[in-house]
């Protein structure tokens, strides 16, 4: 994977103010060759995220939180798997998202609950029916500025939402990109190699203003500063959620994709996935 170079080894000396924490190097196969991450020992205060933000990147690194979750697994439990990962810039949002539509909807979905349902007696949900149009609306507010006010929301009370958070620094061009930064084996049983699912996100920070806040296990939470703001464009944005999350319907009442298109798409400045 093509990265920036790694200042991780350095962070000692790179006159970053952080608090105590740990460097992570462990994966599936064994320690990485230099870290692939770096978080902290305790829960963040609610300016971690911004004031890390703005340090941080001025040295290549970009913050993310990650959560033990229900199972208290931290990042050197997480199975990563950083030489199975890609670069996601060599791979297009549409062409992976058609791959999963194609191979997960039409046995999943059923007949006419799917966004890409194509015309009069169509079978099953229909062919892919490409990426949604960028929402008509303008954000309310800068793209980071929202991933930062989600962040804080969550730092406030981690414990109610995810089990317990902490702040974390990855070696990454941009926000997307963390996954793969990392190995993140998350999606395992969907995806091998998450630098795919990066390239949708990347293609969501295009269109949404989405920011990658949260990882764990096998879960993640993105902000959205530009969400749909009618059925129309949720539902066409929730064909995309359920081809690169089929677990969010499939084993999520009440398993419809109109229903999850207007409960947790339209106007959601917040999106959550969950791989099995």
């Amino acid at each position: 994977m093509a990265t920036l170079p790694n200042p991780l080894p350095s962070l000692a000396t790179s006159g970053l103010d952080l608090p105590p924490g740990s460097l992570v190097d462990a994966t599936l196969d064994g320690p990485w060759h230099e870290p692939l991450l770096w978080y902290a020992d305790g829960p963040p205060a609610p300016r971690d995220w911004p004031d890390l933000r703005a340090a941080g990147r001025r040295v290549g690194l970009l913050p993310v939180l990650v959560t033990g979750g229900r199972r208290d697994q931290w990042p050197e439990e997480w199975d990563l798997c950083p030489d199975g990962t890609s670069y996601p810039g060599d791979h297009d949002a549409d062409e992976v998202l058609a791959g999963y539509w194609t191979e997960y909807a039409d046995d999943e979905v059923g007949d006419g609950a799917a966004a890409g349902e194509s015309g009069e007696g169509a079978e099953g949900p229909g062919s892919w029916p490409g990426l949604a149009p960028a929402p008509a609306r303008e954000p309310a507010e800068d793209a980071d500025t929202a991933a930062a006010g989600l962040a804080g929301v969550i730092a406030a009370d981690a414990d109610e939402w995810l089990g317990g958070a902490r702040m974390a620094l990855v070696p990454a061009r941009r926000s997307a990109d963390i996954p793969a930064a990392i190995g993140w084996s998350g999606p395992m049983n969907h995806e091998n190699d998450v630098a795919r699912l990066c390239a949708v996100l990347r293609s969501w920070e295009d269109r949404y203003d989405a920011r990658v806040v949260v990882l764990g296990f096998d879960t993640m939470i993105v902000s959205v500063g530009r969400p749909p703001a009618t059925v129309e464009e949720a539902r066409a944005l929730a064909a995309e959620h359920y081809a690169f999350c089929p677990d969010n319907i499939d084993q999520s009442p009440p398993y419809d994709l109109d229903v999850y298109a207007e409960k947790a798409v339209l106007n959601q400045e917040a999106w959550s996935f969950w791989w099995d």
